[in-house]
């Protein structure tokens, strides 16, 4: 009797071993399963962005989306899929984006996101390189008599809940000793509105998005944004931490356009360098070594990103530039080379 007792408890704590090694190899194969494996199973990729930032991310009237961030969206569904059209935009609010992120609804985050401490731990993000470099301002009417922070003491100025201007605003407020209502809203649209029809006397956001938001203003020759910078803003796109596989993906594909640009590759004399005999340019573009193995990609996939996007100038000139109605400088998003801090690391 104690001899099969003592065999049923053997057998069943080799079962439990069994289920429980199958079990770990589950999980195991489950923790291999990247982002990127399920973009290339679904064919296309699913971006977060946002809607209503022109030059950033804008639905145009026949629903296409355009913009800035929207560019950098597509350079990562050229690089993984071969197509920069192979992607499906999600919209999102301030408040809605880090989830979205979290749950999986969407693969990257793309949408004037600032590069923060606490959304780097804490919400469970991953920031690729920073595409933009801002610093948040204000807007006021230029009749308002407002040349300074200082001026607006006792004034009521306008947040989007859910971003970082609501303690970038009330620490400066705080330092330079200037009392004023904080007004928040759930949108950015929300903030315009009642800016424009005159129930807050200012409203904050990165200066980028001033300037956006001044272009489609009813009368934009009546407001201003002042010189003044609260914070630093590094904007940068987002995916969820843990898969260092797809992370390593969307910080390359943004390498990908600063190193084009500094080399002078550009969508339309791509297809020239490929040719050529420079080591460094090999590397970046496939012919030459495995870097595009070693990322999961195309060895050519640093190339189909330039072809049918363009590198970081480009982008830029595009949406923000001179030839843009929004008519931005490089500043600080030059290259390294003309004084700017757009640098990549080497493609080696």
């Amino acid at each position: 009797m104690k001899k099969l007792v003592s065999l049923s408890f053997v057998l069943m704590l080799i079962l439990s071993v069994a289920l429980v090694g199958c079990k770990s190899k589950e999980a195991t194969t489950e923790a291999k399963t990247s982002i990127l494996d399920t973009v290339k199973k679904r064919g296309k990729l699913v971006a977060g962005v946002n809607g209503q930032l022109p030059g950033f991310g804008y639905v145009e009237s026949d629903g296409t989306y355009t913009g800035f961030d929207i560019d950098f969206a597509k350079a990562i569904a050229a690089a993984v899929l071969g197509d920069a059209n192979a992607i499906e935009f999600r919209p999102l609010s301030a408040q809605e984006r880090f989830t979205a992120v979290q749950t999986g609804e969407v693969d990257v985050l793309v949408r004037n996101t600032t590069w923060t401490t606490s959304r780097d731990t804490g919400v469970g993000l991953n920031f690729a390189p920073v595409t933009f470099y801002d610093g948040q301002g204000l807007m006021v009417r230029k009749d308002s008599g407002v040349t300074s922070l200082k001026d607006l003491e006792g004034m009521r100025i306008g947040v989007e809940t859910g971003t970082t201007t609501e303690l970038n605003l009330a620490d400066q407020m705080r330092k330079l000793g200037v009392n004023y209502e904080q007004v928040k809203f759930e949108s950015a649209d929300a903030v315009v509105a009642a800016y424009e029809q005159g129930s807050i006397d200012a409203w904050t956001t990165d200066k980028s998005g001033l300037v956006s938001r001044l272009s489609i203003m009813k009368n934009p020759s009546e407001h201003k944004i002042l010189n003044d910078s609260l914070s630093k803003e590094p904007l940068a796109p987002a995916v969820i931490a843990g898969d260092d596989k797809w992370f390593d993906i969307v910080k390359w594909v943004v390498n990908v356009t600063i190193e084009a640009e500094e080399l002078g590759i550009t969508s339309k004399n791509v297809d020239e360098f490929v040719k050529s005999e420079d080591p460094v340019i090999q590397r970046l573009l496939g012919t030459d070594g495995d870097l595009g193995k070693q990322l999961g990609l195309d060895a050519d996939f640093a190339v189909k990103v330039i072809k049918q996007v363009g590198n970081y100038g480009e982008i830029f000139e595009r949406h923000l530039g001179k030839g843009s109605v929004f008519g931005l400088e490089r500043g600080q998003n030059d290259l390294h080379t003309n004084g700017g801090l757009l640098y990549s690391p080497p493609f080696r």
